[in-house]
């Protein structure tokens, strides 16, 4: 997949294609079914499929007091972009002159005109332009005038509920791994540099991998199943089950929170290595315990429980 940096970079694209608009913040399964169906208007139409974002998010440039965290950081939602079989994605800087852009100049000049494309995939509440102009209305008018197509994508349902990123925060909020997944089509992933933390699981007989998360969001205070996977190119590690403690390590005194996993039957040093802890299932919440005895017994039960939940290494 291509990356752009605005629409103008993207004028090389062939004509004719299709193309999602959206945040795609978390590339939930409502944003997957805007990019299917976008390739498949773009294979109909023989042209290339494309997802236009706006970088950064518009609320941190319109109302930063009120912008919510990132699910997930540029590079992994480009990643995961990639991976639904897009062409390019184009990167449309966001900036307070360009929010004044009226909604009818960015259909005529970036859609119509610098894209070219021939069909627009957009969600049933998507919004756009100066103050909101634009909607699924206008584009359904301008693109009959400009000779696109329009397909509005109506609210995505899962298990009955909707799909969308306000409520795959509010999960994560609450600790609910597994319903976090039911919405991403795959569990919540942080990824980071395994850096050097205060040794404390080497010497409890449980050594633990301290994650150094780039990440706005994590999963509530908690004790998790998940699994890790390498992501500097070694095969050692691919989905290795794991017991995760997203906390403070109130035991200790601790105030920072930390995301340290122990990988279980491994024994291979991970400092310097970049991994992706994947979270499965929340075990318990993080606690304070009477000593560092009470301490081990109970992370003794919490890599059994991790270990009969996940199964053994791939």
């Amino acid at each position: 997949m291509r990356v752009f940096q605005g629409h103008q970079a993207a004028g090389v694209l062939p004509a004719g294609g299709a193309v999602a608009l959206g945040n795609f913040d978390g590339v939930h399964k409502g944003h997957q079914e805007l990019v299917r169906r976008a390739r498949a208007h773009a294979q109909r139409l023989g042209g290339p499929s494309l997802v236009l974002t706006f970088e950064p998010h518009p609320t941190r440039v319109l109302a930063p007091q009120h912008a919510p965290p990132l699910i997930l950081p540029l590079e992994h939602r480009l990643e995961l972009l990639a991976g639904l079989g897009l062409d390019a994605t184009i990167l449309e800087p966001f900036t307070l002159d360009y929010s004044k852009t009226p909604a009818e100049s960015f259909v005529r000049d970036v859609l119509a005109g610098a894209l070219r494309v021939h069909a627009v995939v957009v969600g049933f509440n998507f919004t756009f332009g100066h103050r909101r102009g634009g909607n699924p209305e206008l584009l359904a008018t301008l693109g009959t005038q400009l000779g696109f197509g329009l397909d509005v994508v109506p609210e995505v349902l899962v298990d009955g509920q909707p799909c969308n990123s306000t409520r795959i925060r509010a999960l994560l909020a609450q600790g609910d791994a597994a319903g976090v997944t039911t919405l991403l089509g795959r569990p919540f992933g942080v990824r980071g540099e395994v850096v050097h933390g205060h040794h404390r699981g080497r010497t409890l007989g449980f050594p633990t991998a301290n994650v150094e998360a780039a990440v706005e969001l994590l999963p509530a205070l908690g004790v998790y199943a998940a699994r890790v996977t390498s992501l500097d190119g070694r095969d050692d590690l691919r989905g290795h089950p794991a017991v995760v403690n997203v906390g403070v390590s109130p035991t200790f005194d601790g105030t920072r929170v930390t995301v340290e996993s122990h990988l279980l039957d491994f024994r291979e040093d991970l400092y310097g290595r970049r991994v992706e802890v994947a979270f499965v299932a929340r075990l318990r919440a993080e606690q304070r315990f009477s000593g560092v005895d009470a301490l081990k017994a109970q992370i003794t039960q919490d890599a059994a429980a991790a270990r009969a939940l996940l199964g053994p290494a791939r």
